[in-house]
């Protein structure tokens, strides 16, 4: 096995930074688009000040930034806000309530037919609102059938990501890998030039969550009303006339008959003292209890205390909004796109806004880090569930201003005037690219133009429709292809993978740098996988004199192949709450999905395209 000789200094170079970077998108501490920005700007900074040859000419560093205005992230970013109008006027909403009504007549084809349409539509549109929309009405049918919500919502979630497989708009990474291999001479690929294979690869893997999946996942109970099993962190406040004000701490345990679990004690928002049974309470003082909410209401109810009304810097607003007539608890999430997402409750006004007051937070899968801070000052992450108390009219308001999901199947989704329209503004998005009438960044921004113009958004919800990590993965990706591409680094690691590759037959080797992507793209970034590999890819068909479609091709399947961790993928995260899975949960129902859409795509491939 001769292995290639080793590049020269600036491949090296950014070979080097391409590794530092999938270490940084696996932190989670950093957030992802803060490790974007210093790795784009260290490549832009290390280029002007190492400048590098190519062709006779010096490359300008600047032609980095030229990121922000690609046809993908132009396409990506206008696909986003049209996806939002489709959210904000629940266009979606008669689907699900069709499922619904078919659930009671027949829950194993109903099943199927949420898993198909799922897929269906999500090949068009974000996943993320389809995962909205169906997340509280799996939540309500499991509920009123009593079957467990766990066996439906992870397998739901899935078909959503296998069909936005499907076609070039499907998802970003399937935009970002089309455009940079044209970029690198491969024809044009439009929207339906791979559905042949993503629909077979898709059936079979529908197959398996539809039979398969239900039977891998956990069978726990969920309820998502006031008697839900799911722990959330509170704070419980001694009022001057609770019983337990001059009586130890002891007492208030004694009062609950020993249920209350205390984590924690502070006198003083923000100044704990020592958890000691035998600390004399006064008013005040803030239990931090970690329960279910019916439990944490009967503790509020037994020790007349209040449970620490955190949505509001104003103490007297808060307590006018707990004693609003008609009171109702909900659970609420934290979704990509929601204004809340990666702002505070304090910062955001959210008791101010939405005339509710919050009364503890859950975050699944891990301990808040610091469960002495009021809730309101605690940065809010995609997924996090918050109990809200109101009135039934404001947790009516909320629903319909799809700031968060609410996970309270009582009361109906919203359903706009203006839905039909966001839906043919969309439906013509998806036309006029798939006939070739217009690109798809342009159609997408008119699209986009259009849910605006026609009061379907705002523009504030356009704004928030754009995610700020979304542009500088996908602007950092790109600069990082681009630099391996001019380099030598891509050519370098292709040469390394035909190396270590041997005499593999064509077909192996697509089938290893598929999987090789699958395993990267559930640790890292799907997009970052996507856009790094496919250099790669083609310089792999170019070593071995093939057509580079499938090698390419083989990098697009395996980057969204993001079923195996649950931070792989944002509606991951959501489903990951909704249902109160762990970690091994996906990785004993994703691992085989990965495993069966990585078998069939590897036979499918090379017939098809070799």
């Amino acid at each position: 096995m001769l292995l290639p000789s080793i590049p020269n200094f600036h491949a090296l170079a950014v070979l080097v930074l391409t590794a530092v970077a999938l270490l940084l998108f696996m932190q989670k501490k950093i957030p992802l688009e803060t490790s974007s920005l210093l790795i784009f700007l260290i490549l832009a900074v290390g280029f002007e000040l190492f400048p590098y040859e190519t062709g006779g000419e010096t490359f300008n560093a600047v032609n980095f930034f030229y990121g922000f205005g690609n046809e993908a992230l132009v396409a990506v970013s206008a696909l986003m806000i049209a996806g939002q109008g489709i959210l904000r006027t629940g266009a979606l909403d008669p689907m699900g309530s069709l499922l619904a009504r078919l659930w009671k007549k027949s829950p194993s084809f109903s099943f199927l037919l949420t898993l198909l349409l799922g897929a269906f539509i999500s090949a068009f549109i974000n996943n993320v609102p389809v995962v909205v929309l169906l997340l509280p009405v799996l939540i309500s049918v499991s509920l009123r059938t009593g079957s467990p919500a766990t066996s439906v919502l992870m397998p739901m979630g899935f078909s959503t990501l296998v069909g936005g497989v499907s076609t070039t708009i499907g998802t970003s990474t399937n935009l970002l890998v089309v455009t940079v291999a044209s970029d690198m001479g491969l024809k044009n690929i439009e929207m339906f030039d791979f559905v042949l294979p993503a629909v077979i690869a898709g059936s079979v893997s529908i197959l398996y969550l539809w039979q398969i999946a239900p039977r891998l996942t956990p069978k726990i109970e969920i309820t998502l009303t006031d008697g839900s099993p799911r722990i959330f962190t509170a704070h419980l406040e001694v009022t001057e006339d609770s019983p337990l004000v001059g009586n130890p701490l002891s007492k208030a345990i004694e009062l609950t008959s020993g249920a209350m679990s205390v984590s924690a004690l502070e006198r003083g928002e923000g100044k704990p003292i020592y958890l000691d049974p035998g600390v004399i309470l006064q008013p005040g003082d803030h239990i931090v209890i970690n329960d279910t909410p019916e439990q944490l209401k009967e503790f509020e109810r037994l020790l007349q205390g209040t449970l620490f009304p955190v949505g509001s810097t104003d103490r007297e607003d808060s307590e006018l909004l707990l004693e609003a007539a008609d009171q109702q608890i909900a659970e609420i999430v934290i979704f990509q796109g929601s204004p809340l997402n990666g702002t505070t409750l304090k910062s955001y006004h959210f008791a101010e806004r939405s005339g509710m007051t919050t009364l503890a937070i859950h975050r699944s899968g891990k301990k808040l880090k610091r469960f002495l801070d009021k809730i309101s000052d605690i940065k809010l992450e995609v997924g996090d569930i918050l109990l809200v108390q109101g009135a039934r009219e404001k947790i009516l308001e909320l629903k319909k201003d799809t700031q968060v999901l609410v996970l309270d199947s009582t009361i109906d989704l919203p359903y706009s005037q203006n839905a039909h329209l966001a839906m043919a503004i969309m439906l013509g998005i998806i036309l006029t690219a798939a006939f070739g009438i217009l690109p798809i960044a342009i159609s997408a921004s008119c699209g986009a133009l259009f849910m605006i113009l026609t009061k379907c958004i705002t523009w504030r919800d356009a704004t928030r429709a754009l995610s700020a990590q979304v542009v500088l993965i996908v602007v950092t990706s790109l600069a990082l292809g681009k630099a391996m591409l001019i380099t030598g680094g891509a050519d370098y690691l292709g040469k390394l993978f035909v190396a270590l590759s041997g005499d593999a037959p064509p077909s192996l080797v697509i089938s290893g740098l598929m999987l090789l992507m699958a395993i990267f793209t559930n640790i890292i970034s799907n997009n970052a996988t996507a856009v790094i590999g496919t250099p790669i890819a083609f310089s792999i068909a170019q070593q071995m004199n093939l057509n580079p479609e499938p090698f390419v091709l083989a990098v697009l399947f395996g980057a969204n192949m993001s079923f195996a961790t649950p931070m792989a993928y944002k509606t991951n995260l959501l489903v990951m709450n909704a249902g109160e899975y762990s970690f091994m949960d996906f990785l004993k129902v994703g691992t085989p999905l990965v495993l069966i859409m990585w078998a069939t795509l590897s036979f499918v491939l090379p017939i098809l395209y070799l």
